[in-house]
């Protein structure tokens, strides 16, 4: 992914999760769980140290490889939970709630997305950042119209709720036309974070 590397900005990791912006859609289409954990690690911490709320949907795999990860930075992770400021999901439970007939049906949808945006927010309406999956079990599975509805539907509740979305797709999951495939899914989003590089210490993104 990084072949032209001119294409790309550099960040330190900590100030590119400390300064995304509550309307950003960013997308990171990995090659390894260890580039997205590593990823995710920092869009979680930076998003606890500043007071925000974050929301993670994923698989049960990342969600408990990312809890190891953040209890062993002494991250008091059970306390937040505890205060939903870290409110973690299994992907495939939440999916189950708003599909129909293998497509996603706006209204449940919204209803469900917006009960955990409330959760998270508090009666101190803290600003909330979210990380995905769902559409990334929807696109594994085939169903390739079903995710590029799921992101429109992002796209459009993110337009009421204001707050910072991050979803992932695994590049293995992209088997026919990979190049078109990847551009279609990234034209949804308003930054991509590099997939195949990923240190502690530093993202490489592009704005679309």
């Amino acid at each position: 992914m990084l072949k032209k590397k001119e294409e790309w900005e550099q960040s330190n990791t900590q100030v590119f999760w400390g300064e995304i912006a509550p309307c950003n859609h960013l997308v990171q289409i990995y090659e390894s769980d260890e580039v997205v954990l590593t990823a995710l690690e920092g869009f979680v911490s930076s998003g606890l140290e500043t007071g925000e709320s974050v929301v993670i949907i994923a698989t049960q795999e990342h969600l408990d490889a990312l809890y190891k990860r953040l209890t062993s930075k002494k991250i008091k992770l059970d306390a937040f939970i505890k205060n939903d400021q870290y409110i973690p999901i299994n992907a495939a439970s939440m999916l189950a709630t708003f599909m129909v007939n293998n497509w996603p049906d706006e209204v449940l949808f919204t209803e469900t997305v917006r009960s955990v945006v409330s959760k998270a927010r508090g009666t101190s309406n803290r600003p909330v950042r979210a990380y995905g999956e769902m559409v990334a079990l929807l696109w594994a599975q085939g169903h390739n119209g079903a995710t590029i509805q799921l992101e429109h539907l992002w796209n459009k509740f993110c337009e009421t709720e204001i707050f910072c979305l991050f979803c992932a797709y695994p590049k293995s999951g992209f088997t026919q036309d990979v190049d078109k495939s990847i551009q279609h899914i990234c034209s949804s989003h308003s930054k991509m974070i590099a997939g195949d590089v990923m240190s502690a210490t530093e993202v490489f993104y592009k704005s679309s």
